[in-house]
C-alpha cells in the first residue's frame, strides 16, 4: 500500500467514529450530515499537516476538489445523493494516490457486502431491532454512507496494518 502507516495509524481514531456514525445516520435517517462531513474534513486539515509531506497534503487537498466536482456532476444527474457526494469528497484526501485502484476495488468489494446485507437483513426478524429505520422503507435507495464509512475505515486498517 502507499499510504504510510504512521499516517493512517494517526487518522484511524479520529476517523473511524465518523465512519460509524455516517453508516449508522444514513441508515436511520437516509442522510449523511454536514457537520460529519466537515468533521472529517477538519481532521484531516489539522492532523494531515502533521503527518504528510507538504507537497503531498495539497495533492490530496486537490483530490478533495476533483472528486467533489464529479460528485456534484453525479449528484445533478441523479446518480448519487449529495450527502453521497460530500463525504465521498471529504474521505478523498485520505487515500494516496498509488492506492486508489486498491480503494476503488475495496469500496465495490464493500459496496456489495453492504447492498446484500442490508437487503437481506430487511425481510428477517433483525430488522426489529431498528423498526424505525428510513432505509428499510426507500424502495430502491439504498444508504450509501454505510459503504462509504466501512471502506473508508477498512482501507484506514489496512493502511496501518499493511501500509509502507
Amino acid at each position: 500500500m502507499s499510504i504510510t502507516a504512521t499516517s493512517a495509524m494517526w487518522f484511524l481514531p479520529f476517523v473511524v467514529p465518523l465512519c460509524l456514525y455516517v453508516a449508522f445516520t444514513d441508515m436511520a435517517q437516509m442522510r449523511i450530515t454536514n457537520q460529519a462531513v466537515a468533521a472529517l474534513v477538519m481532521i484531516f486539515l489539522v492532523i494531515g499537516i502533521f503527518v504528510l509531506p507538504f507537497e503531498t497534503y495539497l495533492w490530496r487537498l486537490l483530490g478533495l476538489v476533483i472528486v467533489l466536482v464529479v460528485g456534484i456532476v453525479l449528484n445533478v444527474a441523479g446518480l448519487l445523493g449529495a450527502g453521497d457526494a460530500k463525504f465521498a469528497a471529504a474521505a478523498a484526501p485520505y487515500v494516496a494516490l498509488g492506492d486508489v485502484r486498491l480503494m476503488i476495488a475495496l469500496f465495490m468489494t464493500v459496496l456489495l457486502a453492504a447492498a446484500a446485507t442490508h437487503r437481506g437483513v430487511k425481510y428477517t426478524p433483525l430488522r426489529r431491532l431498528a423498526p424505525h429505520w428510513q432505509s428499510w422503507d426507500t424502495g430502491k435507495k439504498f444508504p450509501m454512507g454505510l459503504a462509504l464509512g466501512a471502506a473508508l475505515a477498512i482501507y484506514l486498517i489496512f493502511g496501518a496494518i499493511y501500509g509502507a
